[in-house]
């Protein structure tokens, strides 16, 4: 059976009152080159209402939500003051492009476009496209709703991360939600304050550089693994047996993954291999950020070690390591900014494994007036290796561990070793 999305509507959406026409500053982390791309998700709605009034409803709540959130309606502007690069927000109100589609078929046509292997429909179809380039403007945020015969809906969102990181983007998504449905204003006032990130004497990047650098070649095949919170309660209560510790489902996914990537891969004895999770640096600045702070306030911890000592490791050893880590969390924060931000991907090693945490950010809570969504999908970002922690597709309960970070050979041992830890019988 094939599917089609058929576009019925494109345009900019502006505030729908006028809004400061202010320049803002973004702040060095916002900057780093590490973040200048473009973050692509897609929101799957089981309900909504019938005739394509989830587009007309969102669309709506979009133009209010952009009053208080005027610099998502700006442009990124680059400019040089003094001989340096700056680098800022334009606020123009020109708007936030928005797409609105529709689905001849049902989300269980499509089983809600979930599944081993690819997907009936891709993920990217549901991404909204760039607007022409007549028009002469990129938008900061991109929306696309595609509306189903079912009444279900997809909302396809792309921002730049240099303006919102996860956290961020998810308090702007849920400010629209709570002015669908009906609330005067969002319950948290969003706030730029760019001004509270510390700027280090000396920045580790040249700050006319933004782009990220030439990356390796990588094949790196999509990987997706599907973890039940009864399991990952067994290995919590293994863990506490045996050294006599709590620890927490973040540290037991990260661990397997680090463990089983090494094993898979077989790096040549005493390889470095180094891990790198974002923490986020909004309560470890003195004093800490106010709530409603949408820009990025996040910073690396990395965990190096040789790959054979991560391959002969328990996954105890290397939870402990992880909490280790998080412990001088404080300490590497201001180390690191003292030190100027330095890139913290580099170098672009196919030995370097980033990961995320987004079952926390609050996208699973957005909510247009039909109840939040089913689930919530990633789209690749950057091509080096990287692996994302989600919620399982509701009713279940779990993680599902999304990853990019193999390259198609070692795929299928990563698939192995998971399964002997998460589904040993």
């Amino acid at each position: 059976m094939a599917f089609s999305i058929v576009v019925s509507a494109e345009g900019m959406v502006q505030p729908c009152e006028q809004t400061p026409s202010d320049m803002l500053h973004l702040s060095v982390i916002d900057t780093l080159p590490s973040l200048q791309f473009n973050v692509g998700t897609v929101h799957v709605f089981r309900h909504g209402p019938p005739d394509e009034e989830a587009a007309k409803v969102i669309k709506e709540a979009l133009a209010k939500a952009l009053v208080p959130y005027y610099p998502l309606a700006g442009r990124i502007k680059e400019s040089t003051q003094g001989g340096q690069a700056q680098v800022q927000v334009a606020c123009t109100g020109e708007g936030v492009w928005f797409v609105q589609a529709s689905a001849h078929c049902t989300l269980l046509d499509v089983n809600y476009v979930d599944g081993d292997g690819e997907p009936l429909i891709p993920h990217q179809d549901f991404l909204p496209h760039y607007p022409p380039i007549t028009l002469g403007f990129d938008p900061v945020v991109l929306i696309k709703v595609t509306q189903f015969k079912c009444n279900g809906f997809i909302v396809g969102l792309i921002t730049h991360h240099c303006v919102a990181d996860g956290l961020g983007a998810a308090q702007f998504l849920n400010a629209v939600g709570e002015l669908a449905r009906g609330m005067q204003q969002p319950s948290i006032a969003p706030l730029w304050c760019r001004e509270a990130i510390p700027t280090p004497p000396r920045l580790a990047y040249s700050a006319g550089d933004r782009k990220l650098p030439k990356l390796p070649a990588f094949e790196l095949e999509t990987g997706c693994v599907d973890i039940s919170l009864d399991r990952i309660n067994q290995i919590k209560q293994q863990h506490l047996q045996l050294t006599g510790r709590t620890c927490s489902t973040f540290e037991i996914v990260v661990a397997s993954l680090w463990i089983c990537r090494t094993r898979a891969i077989n790096f040549v004895v005493d390889t470095e291999v180094k891990l790198m999770f974002f923490a986020n640096g909004r309560r470890l600045l003195n004093p800490p950020l106010p709530e409603g702070f949408y820009g990025n306030c996040v910073y690396p911890l990395a965990i190096k070690a040789s790959s054979g000592a991560i391959s002969r490791a328990s996954l105890s050893e290397v939870v402990t390591l992880l909490q280790k880590a998080k412990k001088r969390s404080r300490k590497d924060f201001s180390q690191w900014i003292d030190s100027g931000l330095p890139d913290p991907f580099a170098p672009y090693i196919y030995s370097n494994l980033f990961i995320s945490e987004w079952n926390r950010l609050g996208f699973n809570q957005v909510d247009y007036g039909w109840g939040p969504p089913l689930r919530m999908i990633p789209t690749q970002g950057p091509k080096f290796p990287v692996a994302l922690i989600l919620a399982l597709p509701k009713p279940n309960t779990g993680i599902r561990l999304i990853t990019w970070s193999l390259e198609g050979t070692h795929l299928p041992y990563f698939m192995d070793e998971m399964m002997k830890i998460y589904h040993p019988f």
